[in-house]
């Protein structure tokens, strides 16, 4: 119980996070209902309290075993489970039955990106559900190469589908999520003083915060003129740039490391993908590499960008999120 009391605390705390200051103009989804899966993950919990924040009625399609745990954190977020089974069709179907939006947070391999997102499409398809959004949330994949990153050919090969479907289909595109600088996207290199880069140190780099795109999707979610493709970022800065960032928050000297250029950095992913261990994890470290490669390269780089579109103005920085992580001591 007290665990449960805890997690209800963290979620009403979420959700008062992504309130947004006074004067910023945001959708309003009121009278609007909005069907999410993936709700139980990172961002699916951040676009459900984004939605509930702007008046709409979150649907949280979820699987019947569900734990406690995070169906207390879900309610926090004030939206109101759906407990289905994704393998029963009609239920699915009526799961989504009135919705204004389905929206996909769902996150995985094959199984999930195409089999699973594609169950979800037709029942959202089944209930006359009148608009789809499918959990792409990455680098703008529509303009890289087929075969250089699996994860992006997952997102490529479902395009296809949803766009043959008798549904309108809306993706946010952000590069690479700001928060993954301080630990998990091996960049920023503390010990080191250096900062990461394969090819030029002055390509533009896409990052945006976890928060900031839960905003602007629910706002494209309640969006009914909202275009195919939305294209967002909070900073686009180079390897060069973050070395400077660094320096600058830190006081101490941070200099970009180029260990080689994109074909020396393309032979090493495969190495790695070769002699690592088959996992179904959808980001083991090889996975990683390719995502940087689209981003190194520029072939991922999003343009033009759509932050202006809801007159959001508070994105949060890469400055910021990097100024957050580190010690008191060192500011």
């Amino acid at each position: 119980m007290a665990r449960t009391l805890k997690l209800t605390a963290v979620a009403t705390q979420l959700n008062a996070s992504v309130q947004l200051e006074e004067g910023d103009a945001m959708q309003d989804g009121t009278g609007q209902i909005v069907a999410l899966a993936g709700a139980t993950g990172d961002l699916g919990h951040r676009i459900a309290a984004a939605l509930h924040a702007r008046g709409a009625t979150v649907r949280a399609i979820i699987r019947p075993d569900t734990s406690e745990g995070k169906l207390a954190m879900l309610r926090g977020t004030g939206a109101v489970p759906a407990p289905v089974d994704f393998g029963d069709a009609p239920a699915l179907a009526k799961s989504c039955s009135g919705a204004d939006m389905v929206v996909s947070a769902l996150n995985g391999l094959e199984p999930t990106m195409i089999d699973l997102q594609g169950r979800l499409l037709d029942a959202a398809i089944a209930a006359s559900v009148p608009r789809f959004m499918p959990s792409d949330f990455s680098l703008d994949f529509t303009k890289t190469r087929p075969g250089d990153n699996r994860n992006m050919d997952l997102r490529r090969a479902f395009q296809a589908r949803v766009d043959a479907a008798p549904i309108r289909a809306h993706s946010v595109l952000n590069g690479m999520f700001a928060d993954l600088l301080t630990g998990q996207a091996p960049i920023v290199l503390h010990k080191q003083r250096r900062v990461l880069c394969w090819g030029d140190a002055d390509q533009l780099l896409d990052f945006t915060a976890k928060d900031d795109v839960a905003e602007f999707t629910a706002d494209v979610a309640l969006d009914p003129q909202a275009a195919r493709f939305s294209r967002i970022a909070g900073s686009s800065v180079s390897a060069r740039q973050l070395a400077d960032t660094m320096t600058r928050l830190t006081g101490n000297p941070y200099t970009p490391l180029r260990p080689g250029g994109l074909g020396l950095f393309s032979i090493l992913i495969t190495l790695v993908r070769t002699f690592s261990p088959k996992t179904d994890e959808p980001f083991p470290a090889w996975q990683g590499m390719q995502y940087m490669r689209d981003m190194f390269s520029g072939r991922g780089k999003l343009t033009p960008l759509d932050n202006t579109r809801y007159s959001k103005t508070d994105w949060t920085s890469v400055e910021d999120v990097l100024a957050a992580s580190l010690p008191p001591k060192t500011l």
